[in-house]
């Protein structure tokens, strides 16, 4: 027989009965030479199959620790080690320690036991708790006579009260229950006393994430000794659904020792809804105040702008024309667009339009397209949420929510960027829009007026401005006559003009004469209304003795070089009854040219540079005969 085998009859049955793992290993051949039965359980192979394996493969990547372990048992007689970790049949490492004694023959071996540290750990941990309940019943015993003295001397409370009372020792187990917690929770008292109480009804977050027993503040009392009082968290029932809860966690001590804590509970659902319902309520003041100081400001910048006519001053042909077209479009939720030069009063056409709707009781807000920046065009027109940007530090409404029952004007609509000219199409044709950073649609009921000092259909041509959003604006065209085609309109406005700048510079009013009269209307007024109401005040601030002092160039307006005009002496300026000479002679040979056509292509309006209303007017008011004259060219 080999050394093996006298090695092995030398161990015998305690080789192979041993409850602890055994290896025989021959290290210089790296092999195992023989396994115990308990190692092929320990490691999951078969004891031939242990035999065919060499030892450095039962360890991969641990040859070293390998080496390192059998010649400290060779060296010392024995050999100890927890570093190393076989691998067991089914791939998973094994925490084992190592002990190994050289065994005699020759080639040298070596007589490793395997120990599994956890399950050396678990023995441990059951021997502890063994002699923790033999040494803590009676201790335990005291703790639940505690308890059911509270339960006892507070029945009649316990009973009667409203709130959900229960008790936990420091184990977390349950001590009692009142019939108010077992109402909320759906448990039966015999169905928790004894059992982990946060297992069962706190251990998960509203969130839905877990709530390990170290987080919970009722486990805490037992740490600090503190009373624990909680609004924000949920206890679940047993039907799986969660309710939220308020709760105190009270400590309860005997002797300085803390043996466990009893918790009241409350269902604050009705709070919770009320809350919501206040929180809703609020946000929806918060947003009406936000509304109303928005409009209040904005009032307050239209004051600071001193609108000062609340009507349409005048009574010529043109101002009669657009009165008449503001009664018709005014009744309508039609989209007025309003063309004409700066300063010929575009947004007092818009306001007596919105004066004369049925929006009248909401206000007419007012954007002008053309001081609003790129960056901030989406945010002036449709608001933006807070934190949508950097600066956003607030909710903003935007000027389509503030318009929203009323008027909105669009001024100087041309304007807008053609790369955002797209997003103010899309909430017309879809009368809706979303804050910016804010996913929620709302829909809004805005009537729209636009004005523009250019020409939209030269812009649409040269491809600055959307064809369709031309087409959606100019649904009822409507134009602003310049003030140098209207002169008998001037003396009215001008004394309009003198009163509020008389008040604003708190002086007696001035006196507009005759000669003054004739003069502003002798002006071409490039500027038009608001040139003239400029001029106005400066000679009101200028006047000395109430007489007004204009700084007014003598300028009259252009002449047509085939117009007649009558020689005037070289040493004296033309008098009002020249210029209306003048004027006069100039009608009567446009007319002669032209046969007598006022209106249409080729008409004396169209030679003169004259709306053909405003010519026909002048020839009314001049008596000029109209024999002869034609109105051609326009279905007239």
């Amino acid at each position: 027989m080999t050394a093996l085998g006298d090695a092995t009859d030398h161990l015998g049955p305690v080789f192979e009965q041993h409850r602890e793992a055994m290896l025989v290993i021959e290290p210089e051949a790296d092999r195992i030479v023989d396994a115990n039965p308990a190692a092929a359980r320990l490691l999951g192979y078969d004891r031939a199959a242990l035999r065919a394996i060499a030892a450095s493969a039962l360890h991969p990547g641990q040859r070293t620790a390998l080496i390192v372990f059998t010649e400290a048992a060779f060296a010392n007689g024995q050999g100890w080690s927890q570093a190393l970790e076989p691998r067991h049949a089914d791939g998973r490492s094994l925490r084992l320690e190592y002990a190994g004694s050289p065994l005699a023959g020759d080639p040298p071996r070596l007589l490793v036991t395997l120990s599994d540290l956890e399950a050396r750990g678990r023995r441990v941990v059951d021997g502890q708790a063994d002699d923790h309940m033999r040494a803590g019943v009676a201790e335990w015993q005291r703790v639940e006579r505690i308890f059911r003295d509270i339960e006892r001397e507070n029945q009649l409370i316990l009973r009667a009260a409203g709130e959900g009372i229960y008790g936990v020792n420091a184990d977390g187990a349950t001590t009692f229950v009142n019939p108010a917690a077992e109402r909320m929770l759906g448990w039966r008292a015999a169905d928790l006393v004894g059992k982990d109480m946060h297992a069962t009804v706190h251990h998960t977050h509203p969130g839905g994430t877990p709530y390990p027993h170290r987080d919970c503040p009722i486990y805490a009392a037992f740490r600090d000794g503190a009373v624990h009082q909680v609004e924000d968290e949920v206890f679940w029932r047993r039907d799986g659904t969660a309710f939220p809860v308020s709760y105190t966690s009270t400590p309860i001590r005997d002797r300085g020792r803390l043996l466990g804590a009893v918790i009241v509970f409350r269902d604050i659902s009705q709070r919770r809804e009320a809350e919501e319902r206040l929180r809703s309520a609020l946000a929806e003041v918060d947003s009406l105040r936000e509304r109303l100081e928005l409009e209040n400001a904005y009032l307050k910048e239209e004051i600071r702008q001193e609108r000062h006519h609340q009507g349409i001053i005048g009574r010529s042909p043109a101002i009669a024309a657009t009165l008449r077209q503001v009664d018709l479009v005014a009744g309508t939720d039609a989209t007025v667009l309003v063309t004409g030069e700066s300063g010929t009063g575009k947004e007092l056409i818009a306001r007596a339009i919105h004066e004369a709707s049925r929006r009248r009781d909401r206000p007419m807000i007012r954007v002008n397209c053309a001081a609003v920046p790129r960056e901030l065009f989406e945010s002036e027109f449709f608001g933006h949420a807070r934190g949508a940007f950097t600066g956003a530090l607030r909710d903003r409404v935007g000027r389509f929510e503030l318009a929203d029952g009323g008027t909105l004007f669009l001024d100087e609509v041309g304007e807008i960027p053609l790369d955002l000219q797209g997003k103010l199409l899309r909430v017309l044709q879809e009368r809706s829009f979303e804050r910016v950073g804010e996913a929620r649609t709302r829909a809004v009921d805005v009537r729209l007026v636009a004005a523009t000092n250019r020409d939209l259909r030269e812009e649409v041509r040269r491809g600055r401005f959307r064809e369709d959003l031309y087409f959606r604006l100019n649904v009822f065209p409507l134009a602003a006559s310049p003030l140098r085609e209207r002169p008998e309109d001037i003396a009215s406005i001008a004394q309009h003009f003198l009163k509020g700048a008389a008040r604003r510079l708190n002086i007696p009013e001035p006196r507009l004469t005759e000669g003054d009269a004739r003069r502003l209307a002798r002006y071409a007024w490039p500027g038009n209304v608001r040139e003239l109401e400029n001029v106005i005040e400066r000679a009101a601030i200028l006047a000395v003795r109430g007489r007004l002092r204009f700084d007014l160039p003598e300028t009259e307006p252009p002449r047509r070089a085939d117009a007649a005009a009558p020689t005037l002496p070289a040493d004296r300026p033309p008098t009002e009854a020249d210029r209306r000479a003048r004027d006069r002679a100039e009608i009567a040979a446009a007319l002669a040219l032209t046969g007598g056509k006022v209106f249409g292509p080729g008409g004396a309006a169209e030679l003169l540079g004259l709306r053909p209303t405003t010519l026909a007017s002048r020839i009314k008011a001049m008596r000029i005969k109209e024999t002869g004259l034609k109105e051609t060219g326009n279905g007239r």
